[in-house]
């Protein structure tokens, strides 16, 4: 058994501002990936008045041994007053940036595309100030579904590759290392003004090199953004964590991507996918894109 290092000790939440924000979640009846997902920041962010909305859940059709969020419920019908509410609790929260994920939904024939396309333009109707991150799944390669997304025109478009090829039939085995860098690449060839954004955990048994790889292969995409974070086994039935990374290799890594070209690289034991998400709104100030 590999036992947790003192560098991943987080600080307790003010749990008076984290009940203000759960009782708005509650009342609009919406998940968060925070909860669902079992977050280690989600004091951090719920303090900050900050959540990332999961859509279309909380049952996901895929079963990868790395995540808590289930997979052994049925997926329901998509809900037509969601994307309405979603906004309404954007509003209720002042939120500057607001990111939005959902669970995979292989059950639907364009992945739930349209459901996000909605989410859009309800936050855009009733918040028009607040930038928008969407973190999404694969789509099953189905590009024309990714084409309804990007139409919607979103400031970040975010998907993760996750882990190192190597790794992925045992961490990701529904999903298909060369099909997330081909999303990525559609974004930028259909609509290179959106900031593109894509995350990877490490802990699992890869090799440095195998990281610095992955890097290099988002760059030929031209992602711009990347996280990397420590993956934390969420139960005794998920995958076990292989390594402990020091903050000094996460150091390290950042230093790397950065000499890569990534406009932002957030590195460190605890980053995950939308940590610090509203801070793409400085990027967009130093790195301003308009549509074409």
């Amino acid at each position: 058994m590999v036992v947790k290092p003192d560098w991943l000790r987080v600080k307790a939440p003010q749990w008076q501002r984290v009940g203000n924000v759960k009782d708005i979640l509650r009342d609009l009846q919406l998940n968060t990936v925070c909860e669902e997902a079992s977050c280690p920041n989600i004091g951090e962010c719920f303090n900050a008045g900050t959540a990332t909305f999961l859509i279309m859940g909380p049952a996901c059709t895929r079963a990868c041994p790395y995540c808590d969020i289930d997979f052994e419920k049925k997926p329901q019908p998509l809900d037509p007053t969601e994307p309405l509410r979603l906004a309404e609790s954007v509003k209720r929260l002042k939120l500057s940036h607001v990111v939005i994920t959902s669970v995979n939904r292989d059950d639907l024939a364009d992945g739930g595309a349209s459901q996000f396309v909605r989410c859009l333009a309800e936050i855009r109707a009733i918040s028009p100030q607040t930038t928008i991150e969407v973190l999404i799944p694969d789509l099953c390669g189905n590009w024309a579904a990714l084409q309804q997304i990007i139409d919607a025109n979103p400031e970040v478009l975010n998907h993760n590759t996750e882990t190192v090829p190597r790794l992925y039939r045992k961490t990701r085995p529904q999903g298909d290392y060369g099909r997330s860098l081909e999303l990525l690449q559609q974004v930028k060839t259909q609509a290179p003004w959106i900031y593109s954004k894509s995350g990877i955990m490490v802990g699992l048994g890869e090799t440095d090199e195998e990281v610095r790889q992955v890097m290099r292969d988002l760059r030929q995409v031209d992602c711009d953004i990347l996280t990397i974070g420590q993956y934390l086994q969420p139960s005794q039935k998920h995958l076990g964590v292989k390594e402990f990374v020091t903050p000094a290799q996460f150091e390290a890594w950042r230093k790397y991507g950065e000499d890569l070209g990534f406009l932002q690289v957030v590195s460190s034991p605890l980053t995950r996918s939308s940590y610090h998400a509203a801070e793409v709104q400085r990027l967009m100030k130093l790195y301003p894109r308009k549509k074409s």
